[in-house]
């Protein structure tokens, strides 16, 4: 079967002790240049690539499209349901999960997502489910930077507007981060981009994913969690 769940039939899926990899991401803006599903086609792009790395493994449910993404609200086209919400979301796609998968990792492309996730995948293990988590970080900047546009050039070049492409903020975040929770990241970047996508390029893009891939199998495989149910 193949390994995507939406593309599955049920007597395909495995009755019991499945690994299930649940695509975490966002609908927000990415600058002038990017797609509002950046941080979700990356999530499923490398939940995908790990499960063709774990055959007979691993399957991939369809992605969570919305996350916590109150600091982009000041842009159109945002949507953000929030930090309750989405932990309620994880809560229960866990919950439906374990009556028939066995371990249930949440791939997440979106950095406002990790407190959420952190609450939401501690009360499951909590309740006794094997349930834990894993980062997409890219190096680089912050925010439809040069990292993230290499890697949608890759994925999604159809989808990138180079011509749009320019230069927002480009200081450290943690220099930017007492004005960007205070009042969102428009405040610091008005075309929301956090770093330059100058220099972009699908060959980077694909050395970037590849590397990712890599060290999430990695994790996935050990599935070694912190107290927090954050894979190490």
């Amino acid at each position: 079967m193949s390994t995507r769940l939406d593309r599955a039939v049920w007597p395909e899926v495995p009755a019991a002790g499945a690994l299930v990899l649940v695509p975490v991401g966002s609908t927000e803006q990415h600058g002038p240049h990017l797609p509002l599903t950046t941080d979700t086609v990356i999530a499923r792009a490398v939940a995908d690539r790990v499960a063709a790395r774990l055959p007979g493994q691993a399957l991939v449910a369809p992605a969570i499209g919305f996350g916590n993404s109150g600091e982009h609200a000041g842009f159109p086209g945002t949507i953000s349901i929030g930090h309750e919400a989405l932990r309620l979301v994880l809560v229960e796609t866990m919950r439906s999960l374990a009556l028939w998968a066995g371990r249930v990792v949440f791939v997440n492309g979106h950095g406002g997502n990790t407190r959420t996730l952190d609450e939401a995948v501690a009360m499951l293990r909590a309740e006794g489910h094997h349930a834990a988590w894993t980062a997409c970080v890219l190096p680089g900047d912050a925010h439809a930077g040069r990292s993230e546009t290499s890697v949608m050039l890759h994925l999604a070049p159809d989808e990138v507007r180079l011509a749009e492409a320019a230069a927002g903020d480009t200081r450290p975040l943690a220099a930017l981060m007492p004005k960007l929770v205070r009042s969102g990241v428009r405040s610091v970047a008005p075309n929301g981009v956090l770093g330059d996508p100058a220099g972009a390029g699908e060959q980077e893009g694909r050395a970037l994913l590849d590397a990712l891939v890599d060290d999430t199998v990695r994790r996935v495989t050990a599935f070694t969690a912190d107290h927090r149910g954050r894979l190490v």
